[in-house]
């Protein structure tokens, strides 16, 4: 592993002078061949460590070797299998999980059962009521048939609703986790305004908990439902296995033998080695610096990397060449400064990073900012999210006549999409010399990666601190960048963060971080 990155059988075999079956037998448990790695012509294939088969998705993976047992009988899949069985998760009991209303995981129709069961609607009138969910922003819609208007009054609007806001208006707002508001318009120097009215506003408030509060009562009543709930729950949430990482194995040839990196340090290079995406968010004076130089030379080691990227506050450009020297003084190293990116420099620029065989190139972060990615990219992906789009608008009139605020919503992200498509393609002053993908980087490090934690959220919340609408150059430059390095890893993978402070104001910043280095997973989950 350390000097091969991988399990590689036949390296063993070269080293121990055994054959392939006696290695096999001796190694044991210790390494695993992954079904969906392994190609059956090639005995040497698909070989890993025990701790990286029997960790992740394990579901899948039981799964996968399930089915290759049935396929190929006598591969030898069987012991994984077992092993696999082994480290399944415990299932979660409905006691272990909270629902609310408006999780996406939940099928619709309970929520459409809950509120006919709360307003007394009868089964016939079920095609009355229609709810409707919008992947794009997650945003929900209850249509009703006019007569329902009046059916069951009291309940509407006086057990489960106000005069102000009546039961269907306040479940919306619960599907849509927000605080329903009250407000009153008001004429004020001649011209209307809108004014919170606070004792509607908490007579609202209080219906919405008594409904969140029966939901809860209700949900897991009936032994179907809450068996249904759980399966599903477990197959989306409960599928992994942490890994633990252990990287004491690991040797550094060329660095510097007066420095000695700490257990937890060799760790998280192991992890950056044998794993996806990381983000290390050790707390100031971890020496994160150090890990990510040794990172990168194991990397470079082990041909997972040709020319690695560091992004560093401005001003520790010089601080991070000079540490990077003391780790490893024979380092090839590229500093990148402003004068490298001035316009008559940029040429010279590109050539060098793309010409030089660097063991990375250290930029700052204004810096890298400065090298778009590709128009053509850019325009890709605009395209796509219209396409979305437009899909979602196409769904939400296929599913009812009437689209009320989500398509207008839509619509308007529509509009600010199409405007940035235009001015990119209007973009006369396009200067394609300095383009990100030209420059040959293939994995990217980014130091204090809090930096970029202003990325645009699609959202139809309205209480929580830390959502930003706005997003910033930016951090829409850097999820561009990620996405690229990713595509070139076939997977979440080939980017490192650092942060002491990946969550420091909001909750939200959990969600950014994982938007950034997660993509695939929360794609999976339905998030």
């Amino acid at each position: 592993m350390n000097e091969r990155g991988r399990v590689d059988i036949a390296y063993i075999e070269e080293l121990t002078k055994k054959d392939y079956d006696t290695v096999l037998y001796e190694l044991g448990d210790a390494v695993f061949r992954n079904p969906t790695e392994t190609d059956l012509d090639d005995k040497y294939s698909g070989f890993e460590t025990a701790e990286k088969y029997l960790s992740g998705k394990v579901k899948q993976k039981l799964a996968a070797a399930q089915a290759f047992c049935n396929q190929f009988p006598n591969q030898g899949f069987e012991r994984n299998v077992k092993a696999l069985e082994q480290v399944q998760p415990k299932p979660l009991t409905a006691s272990e999980i909270a629902v609310r209303i408006g999780s996406s995981w939940v099928d619709k129709e309970y929520y459409k059962k809950f509120l006919m069961k709360i307003l007394d609607i009868p089964f016939y009138y079920k095609d009355s009521v229609s709810l409707y969910y919008n992947p794009h922003d997650s945003s929900w819609r209850i249509d009703k048939a006019g007569f329902l208007r009046n059916h069951s009054y009291m309940k509407v609007h006086e057990v489960y609703g106000t005069n102000r806001a009546n039961a269907y208006r306040i479940f919306e707002d619960c599907l849509n986790l927000r605080a329903t508001t009250i407000y009153d318009t008001v004429e004020e120097d001649g011209r209307e305004k809108r004014v919170l009215n606070q004792a509607e506003t908490i007579a609202a408030r209080e219906k919405q908990n008594k409904i969140r509060e029966e939901f809860k009562d209700w949900i897991f009543a009936e032994p179907e439902r809450r068996e249904a709930l759980e399966a599903t729950y477990n197959a989306l949430f409960n599928q992994i296995r942490l890994p633990t990482y252990d990287g004491s194995y690991l040797k550094f040839p060329e660095m510097n033998p007066a420095i000695e990196l700490k257990p937890h340090q060799k760790n998280a290079v192991h992890r950056i080695l044998t794993d996806g995406n990381t983000l290390l968010h050790h707390v100031v004076g971890a020496g994160k610096t150090f890990t990510i130089c040794a990172s990168i030379m194991k990397l470079r080691q082990h041909g997972l990397a040709k020319k690695p990227m560091v992004a560093v506050p401005n001003h520790l450009v010089q601080q991070w060449a000079n540490e990077f020297r003391t780790l490893y003084p024979n380092a090839k190293l590229l500093i990148a400064g402003k004068e490298d990116l001035e316009k008559n420099n940029r040429q010279k620029f590109v050539s060098r990073v793309a010409m030089g065989d660097w063991d990375a190139v250290i930029i700052a972060q204004s810096s890298f900012a400065k090298i778009p990615i590709s128009a053509e990219r850019q325009e890709r992906k605009l395209r796509e999210e219209i396409a979305r789009i437009e899909e979602t608008i196409e769904a939400q009139w296929m599913e009812s006549n009437h689209p009320k605020g989500s398509v207008k919503n839509l619509e308007r992200i529509k509009k600010n999409r199409e405007a940035q498509l235009k001015k990119l393609m209007d973009d006369s002053k396009k200067d394609d010399v300095l383009i990100f993908e030209n420059l040959g980087v293939d994995y990217l490090f980014i130091d204090e990666a809090h930096n970029y934690k202003n990325l645009f959220l699609f959202t139809k919340m309205n209480n929580v601190s830390g959502i930003s609408n706005a997003a910033s150059q930016r951090a829409s430059d850097l999820e561009l960048k990620v996405e690229y390095i990713n595509e070139l890893h076939g997977g979440d993978k080939g980017v490192v963060f650092a942060t002491g402070t990946p969550i420091s104001n909001s909750m939200t910043e959990m969600y950014t971080m994982q938007s950034y280095l997660q993509k695939r997973t929360l794609e999976d989950v339905g998030i």
